[in-house]
């Protein structure tokens, strides 16, 4: 769910930074060590099944719990990849040759997902849940592709995805020194020095990379909490249209209930095709080529992909934090819109259809089962006590040494301090969960804060090109229904009357003698801003001097939100100051030896193919087309029920050709489309979900019985072959054969 109210804080002054770390020039200095973490697997490391949200940090039960070797992950980064540890456990260590492939052949699928090049001739594959709104895009009147599905027979068939993008790395640079240098410890204000060098260096570096080449842009990521900071260049493709996707029935097949399970039997993939310049389709130099034969059991695989967040490194009092405040509050605020969303979808169908709600509707509730699963993992001690050990670990290390003690001795105190003032804020905080999200925020609200943003800067004499993020933002929020804006309209204002009170003065100003949903009625039968272009004039008319109804309302809201917002980034900022001084002092104690935080740079996880037991019985490595056409025979539910032409070719497909298959690979949210590779790097799969059992490695990474599930290669080529019939497609991933259009 992206949200523009980062950007704003900053523009206005009245928040900290968002990129964060402190101190040191991110090197790394040889000390001995108290505790080193296990360098053995666990036994085994399944969640208890009796968790309780009463859990505490390390329980008595506990008390000998060890932190193992790798809690951490395995998202390694490109420039730290362990070939020692490969060449143990795999028997080949990745050489240049191989990281180069690897890295070039991957790619950043718009601004969410992961793809990567599956041909000579720029074609891309990633997952149907990330291509979703392209292909609504492409649809034409009456078409539904979405629903129906897509296959292009022929090149001139193809069709131009609008706003979409794929990125490839093409260079990376460590400018941790650069970010760091001259600039003094501190909390949020040091947070907030580092934010503005690191935008100002990012915005120097994509200048300058532009000026070779127009198509390259920079990003600086930080890593290990912001320890160091590392500037990846991407070369970025914009003419990108559809070749293939399947129905919507079979890419989220099994929908909402069979999400995060396994099982599984989903036909979770698209293809896409990169253009080049001149109108001809790209030529890349690295593409993986395809595994026909497909992956075998305990085979090790390995995904190249851009996992978007993790917290493996965060202290136990902000992981409890986040059981006991944060998500519950992101958890009903989610359910409330996806209550809503649903009984409008269910009563005006038709209109779900135009205003692209259903899209909207299946990512609250992936959001929705994907943070449950998270928080049942915060509420289990054997977690928290294993994360605990390590915290342990990593103080009695630097306990031991004069130099680190008096750097960083007492942080991990501080940080549990800042914990209570999150505590404090946490319940009106949680009030504008959604207020400025451009996707699940109230229309005529968010329009509302971007008109007051827009009006308050140019006021200010602010730059054009800041004045243009905002309206670039503000174009971005699409119309949807009155009936389901009063509805959200309703949620918003009864949080934010619950979370401050009746008697609070912006409260009493707001509303009055009237209800929250009186407000919302007038709004939307009154206010300019339920529609898209009368918004616009009406920014560039002056939105705050105009007497539209939305402009009091929000002139009472802003202000809250603003102090609100303010209030929390602060807190933050200090406390994303401490962690990046924290994290320098973990790899001072143990070096590099383990993987960065997730941060939707690019990585490279290892596994095995493998089964798992569950519920008394196991999980297959893979499942096949027999378990999809059960589940459809079997089932009488729209969930499990399959299109007309997939019915017909029950008789002609080979039911036994595997059709998913999971492994060990550590992955995360933007993992997403994520090519699995074998040893060769050919694709054996793509990467789509993880089971319930691994949600809670979002905080520490656990293999036994947490699995990434994968649509197996073998099953694409199955489908491709004997349902569509797309004989082009299956020909350029399978041979090196010329285009026959070429």
């Amino acid at each position: 769910m992206r949200t523009s109210i980062g950007r704003f804080v900053v523009i206005l002054g009245v928040g900290a930074a968002l990129l964060t770390g402190c101190g040191g020039s991110g090197g790394t200095t040889s000390v001995p060590v108290v505790e080193r973490p296990e360098q053995s697997e666990p036994v085994d490391d399944t969640l208890e099944a009796t968790a309780t949200p009463a859990a505490v940090s390390i329980p008595s039960a506990y008390d000998t719990v060890q932190a193992q070797r790798f809690d951490r992950g395995r998202m390694w980064t490109f420039e730290n990849v362990p070939t020692a540890y490969f060449r143990n456990t795999y028997g080949f260590a990745p050489d240049e040759e191989w990281r180069t492939r690897a890295k070039r052949g991957a790619l950043r699928f718009g601004s969410g997902c992961s793809a990567s090049f599956v041909s000579a001739r720029g074609l891309v594959m990633t997952n149907h849940h990330c291509a979703r709104e392209h292909i609504t895009d492409v649809s034409r009147d009456g078409e539904g592709l979405l629903k129906n599905g897509f296959y292009a027979a022929a090149r001139v068939e193809e069709r131009p995805a609008p706003n979409l993008y794929v990125d490839q790395l093409v260079g990376t640079e460590n400018v941790t020194g650069t970010v760091y240098g001259g600039l003094r410890e501190g909390r949020a204000a040091g947070a907030q020095a580092r934010e503005q060098r690191v935008e100002s260096l990012q915005e120097k570096l994509t200048a300058e990379a532009s000026e070779r080449d127009s198509s390259l842009r920079v990003e600086i990521k930080a890593l290990y909490r912001g320890a160091r900071y590392t500037a990846y260049t991407y070369r970025r493709y914009e003419d990108v249209r559809l070749v293939m996707a399947p129905e919507l029935q079979l890419g989220y097949f099994g929908g909402t209930e069979d999400n995060f399970t396994y099982p599984r039997y989903a036909l979770d993939v698209a293809f896409f095709r990169v253009y080049a310049p001149d109108g001809e389709p790209l030529r890349p130099e690295h593409h993986f080529s395809w595994d026909e034969e497909g992956a075998r059991s305990n085979e090790p695989v390995f995904a190249v992909g851009h996992p978007g967040s993790t917290s493996r490194l965060d202290m136990v009092s902000q992981l409890e934090y986040q059981r006991d405040h944060e998500l519950p509050r992101r958890l009903e605020t989610l359910r409330t819109r996806g209550d809503l969303l649903d009984r409008y979808i269910r009563r005006r169908p038709d209109s779900s259809d135009r205003y692209d709600l259903r899209n909207i509707y299946f990512s609250i509730e992936n959001t929705i089962k994907g943070q449950t699963g998270q928080l049942r993992g915060l509420q289990d001690s054997y977690l928290l006590a294993r994360r605990g050990a390590a915290v342990q670990a990593l103080q009695d290390s630097i306990l031991a040494v004069d130099s680190l003690r008096q750097s960083y001795g007492k942080i991990v105190g501080r940080i549990e301090g800042l914990q209570q003032s999150k505590v404090v804020m946490a319940e009106k905080a949680g009030a504008f969960v959604t207020f400025a999200n451009l996707e699940l925020g109230a229309r005529i609200l968010v329009r509302a804060l971007h008109g007051y943003y827009y009006d308050f800067l140019r006021t200010r004499g602010a730059p054009p090109d800041r004045l243009a993020a905002i309206r670039e933002d503000a174009e971005q929020v699409s119309d949807w229904p009155p009936g389901l804006e009063k509805e959200f309209l309703v949620a918003q204002f009864e949080e934010i009357r619950s979370a401050y009170g009746t008697d609070h003065p912006t409260v009493q100003r707001l509303f009055r003698t009237r209800t929250p949903e009186e407000v919302a009625t007038r709004l939307v039968e009154e206010s300019a801003l339920m529609d898209s272009t009368r918004f616009l004039s009406l920014l560039d008319e002056g939105y705050r001097k105009s007497d539209d109804p939305s402009v009091p309302v929000i002139e009472a809201l802003a202000p809250m939100f603003l102090n609100t917002n303010r209030q929390m980034q602060d807190v933050r900022a200090s406390e994303r100051t401490l962690n990046a001084r924290l994290s320098q002092a973990r790899l001072s104690v143990y070096g590099p030896t383990f993987p960065p935080d997730a941060t939707r740079s690019l990585r490279l996880s290892d596994g095995r193919v493998r089964s798992y037991s569950y519920n008394g019985t196991t999980a297959p490595s893979f499942t096949t087309f027999n378990g999809l056409y059960d589940r459809h025979f079997s089932r009488d539910e729209a969930a499990w029920a399959l299109p007309a032409q997939w019915r017909m070719a029950v008789d002609s497909i080979d039911l036994g050709t595997p059709l998913n298959l999971v492994s060990t690979v550590d992955i995360a949210g933007g993992s997403s489309g994520s090519a699995l590779l074998n040893e060769d790097l050919e694709v054996v799969g793509v990467v789509f979900d993880s089971n319930m059992e691994a949600l809670p490695n979002e905080y520490l990474y656990r293999r036994q019985g947490a699995r990434a599930v994968a649509v197996d290669a073998r099953g694409i080529l199955e489908a491709l072959r004997t349902v569509y019939g797309a004989d082009r497609l299956v020909e350029e991933i399978t041979t090196d054969e010329r285009d026959p259009e070429e």
